[in-house]
């Protein structure tokens, strides 16, 4: 079966994002009065698997070996058939 995980990569909330601050300086002054913006990555990964559990376990390896740079960010995901 297939199953799609929706994998989020955000910088370490206590790391500087430099690019989240540029986005953020040029959102105000564009006049959007934004703050706090965090600058990440979003993948969508198609995996082939027995059963849910299964296709977690292979998107959290994913995660862990390629995907995030466990020194600098951190990931979330959710899995849906």
């Amino acid at each position: 079966m297939t199953y799609t995980a929706e994998i989020n990569v955000m910088p370490l909330r206590e790391l500087l994002d430099p690019q989240g601050k540029a986005v953020e300086s040029s959102l105000n002054k564009l006049g959007f009065h934004a703050s706090t913006v965090r600058i990440g990555k979003h993948i969508t990964l198609k995996i082939e698997a027995d059963t849910k559990e299964d296709a977690n376990h292979k998107a959290e390896a994913a995660c862990k070996q390629l995907l995030h740079n466990p020194v600098m960010e951190y990931y979330e995901f959710t899995v849906t058939e």
